[in-house]
């Protein structure tokens, strides 16, 4: 129960939030107990996420790398976490976790449409828990504002580095998987503030 001066958040347990998802209408992250709904996309962002996956899928068809979109959720067990990022690539299968078939634990590429109500956290804390999957290697941040992608991604020596791909007219090529992308391509739909 809150009150004005002190605000109650229950916990619940990873089972209790797996029931409640498998029912829900409306996607939800876990938090190390807490249950955080996520917020609706807009037109933009939606065109965005799916030019993505249409770009991936295309071009990787033939390859040992597999995109998968926001349906699935990904689980992060070293911060006891569920998200579901807009777009996730893996290397081969996707590894599993335990017996469940709608969480995957092994991305190589994760990528996010920005927001105005995630962008913070997409580049940092959600940043900063994605970087403890020892799979995950290149991380793509796209605008829905203007033609802008932050490329992030983690050389040889573990350092992770950033690229800013700005304008129509440039592409971004991919440092792990076998992939450039086409600003003028990914967002041909979008329509500009």
């Amino acid at each position: 129960m809150a009150t004005s001066s002190s605000v109650t958040t229950r916990h619940y347990s990873l089972a209790e939030y797996r029931e409640l998802e498998a029912i829900a209408e409306r996607r939800h992250e876990y938090r190390d107990g807490e249950i955080v709904e996520m917020p609706g996309g807009s037109v933009n962002h939606s065109r965005l996420v799916g030019s993505l996956y249409r770009i991936f899928e295309e071009r990787l068809e033939s390859t040992q790398y597999e995109p998968f979109n926001s349906d699935l959720r990904l689980w992060i067990p070293a911060v006891n976490r569920g998200t579901y990022p807009d777009l996730m690539v893996v290397d081969r299968e996707p590894l599993l976790n335990d017996d469940r078939t709608d969480e995957i634990l092994n991305p190589r590429l994760i990528a996010e449409v920005l927001s105005p109500s995630t962008a913070d956290r997409d580049r940092g804390s959600k940043f900063t828990t994605y970087r403890t999957i020892p799979s995950f290697r290149e991380y793509l941040l796209v605008s829905q504002n203007e033609p802008l992608i932050e490329h992030y991604w983690q050389t040889d020596d573990r350092r992770w580095h950033l690229e800013d791909i700005r304008g129509l007219d440039t592409a971004i090529e991919l440092q792990h998987l076998p992939l450039s992308i086409s600003l003028q391509q990914l967002y041909r739909r979008v329509s500009f503030p």
